[in-house]
C-alpha cells in the first residue's frame, strides 16, 4: 500500500536536497509523483520510499552528506521499525554497498548493472564504431532531427503526450510506477528534455534528470512513437550525450539493466530460491520485459564501464516477503493482478496480428 500524497512544500523540500546531495543515480526521481519521504531530525536528509507489504522500499538510498549515511540510514530505519515496518534499499549503488556489503545482519541481492559513460569523450564512440554509426544514419536518412526543448514546452505538448501513450501501448504490462513512472511529463523542473522531431512533428523523447553530486544525469525515459524511424533511439541518446558533454556533465548513465551481469559481481551471491526464480524469469518473461534486448542496447552503445546495483534488506536473509515488496512497489497494488493484464493484453495483441495475417 502507498502512502498518500505528499504537499507541494514536501516535494520541493526533497527536491531541495537532492540538488545538493544527491548522488544515487536514481536521486531525482524521489520527486516523481507517488514517491512518499521521510525527512532527517536534522532537516538536511531525505529517504524517498513506498509502502508495500509491510516494507519500506527505499528508491535507491537515503539522499543526504556522504559523512551523515551511516547516522541517515539507521535513524531512518529506527523510524520505521517503530511502526513495525521493514526496510528494503532498491537500487542500492556504491556507497551504501560499502557500507553495508560486509555487513552480517544485511542481505544483498545483486539486481543488474548499469552502464556509464563520461560524456566528454562521446563523440569519439561513435566515430570508432561504425554499427553505431549506421543505426545514427537509419534516422537521419528518415529526416529525423533532435531539438532540445524547454520544459514548459515540453509539459505542454500533446504530441509528446502522444508518443508517451504509443510507447505505453507497446508495453508487455501495464504501466508500471515507483523507480519506472512514466509520468515525467507533468514534473519537468530540473530535467532536459531532447525531441526527435520528423516533418515539424515530435517522433519521440528522452528526459534526462540530474544526478548533482556527481555533475551527472540519468537518461530516465525514452520514449519512442509509432512513426519514429529505427535509429531513432540512438539519435536521441547522441544528441544528450553531446549536449550534456559540451555542458561539463562528467557522467551520465542510461540507469539499470535488470538481471545484467556486465561487469558486476557475480550473481551466484543471491539466494538460491532468488537464483531459480530469476533464471526463470529472464527465461520465460520476455513476452512482458526484453530484459536481454535492453542489455544489448545499452551495450551497443559501447559504455565506459558498467557499474552494479542491488538491493539490500535490514535483515541477514533476503526472504521472499522483500521481493513480493518490491513487486508491489511497481505494480501500485498486486503483483499477480497486473500479470493478468499482462498476459491479457499480449493475447489481445496476437489476435489482432492473427486477424490481419487471415
Amino acid at each position: 500500500m502507498t502512502a498518500a500524497p505528499e504537499s507541494g512544500s514536501e516535494v520541493e523540500r526533497a527536491r531541495a536536497l537532492v540538488l545538493a546531495h544527491g548522488w544515487n543515480a536514481t536521486a531525482y526521481q524521489i520527486v516523481n509523483p507517488g514517491i512518499a519521504h521521510w525527512f532527517s531530525d536534522r532537516g538536511d536528509a531525505v529517504v524517498g520510499y513506498t509502502d508495500a507489504g509491510g516494507v519500506r522500499v527505499v528508491a535507491g538510498a537515503p539522499v543526504c552528506a556522504l559523512e551523515r549515511l551511516a547516522g541517515v540510514a539507521a535513524e531512518f530505519e529506527t523510524a520505521s521499525h517503530a511502526l513495525g515496518l521493514r526496510v528494503c534499499y532498491f537500487g542500492a549503488e556504491g556507497r551504501l554497498e560499502n557500507l553495508y556489503g560486509s555487513a552480517r545482519d544485511r542481505a544483498r541481492v545483486l539486481l543488474g548493472a548499469q552502464p556509464v559513460w563520461d560524456p566528454r569523450g562521446w563523440p569519439e564512440i561513435p566515430a570508432a564504431h561504425a554499427s553505431l554509426r549506421a543505426q545514427l544514419n537509419r534516422a537521419r536518412n528518415k529526416g529525423v532531427e533532435v531539438v532540445e526543448w524547454e520544459a514548459e514546452r515540453a509539459q505542454e505538448s500533446d504530441g509528446l503526450r502522444t508518443c508517451l501513450r504509443q510507447w505505453l501501448g507497446t508495453r508487455g504490462l501495464p504501466p508500471l510506477h515507483f523507480l519506472v513512472e512514466p509520468d515525467t511529463l507533468s514534473r519537468l523542473t530540473d530535467r532536459r528534455i531532447f525531441v526527435a522531431e520528423r516533418r515539424g512533428s515530435p517522433v519521440a523523447f528522452l528526459v534526462a534528470s540530474p544526478v548533482p553530486e556527481r555533475r551527472g544525469w540519468l537518461i530516465e525515459q525514452c520514449v519512442r512513437g509509432a512513426h519514429a524511424p529505427n535509429g531513432t533511439t540512438h539519435l536521441l541518446v547522441d544528441a544528450a550525450m553531446r549536449a550534456l558533454g559540451a555542458a561539463g556533465a562528467e557522467y551520465v548513465t542510461l540507469g539499470l539493466a535488470p538481471l545484467s551481469d556486465h561487469g558486476a559481481p557475480q550473481p551466484d551471491r543471491n539466494p538460491l530460491w532468488l537464483r531459480g526464480l530469476l533464471r526463470w524469469v529472464r527465461a520465460h518473461g520476455r513476452r512482458f520485459y526484453n530484459f536481454d534486448g535492453l542489455a544489448a542496447f545499452k551495450a551497443g552503445l559501447q559504455p565506459d564501464r558498467w557499474d552494479p546495483v542491488f538491493a539490500i534488506a535490514d535483515e541477514a536473509s533476503f526472504s521472499p516477503r522483500y521481493l513480493h515488496a518490491i513487486a508491489v512497489a511497481f505494480s501500485g497494488g498486486s503483483p499477480v493482478a497486473i500479470v493478468l493484464r499482462g498476459v491479457a493484453r499480449a493475447v489481445k495483441t496476437e489476435l489482432h496480428w492473427a486477424s490481419r495475417r487471415d
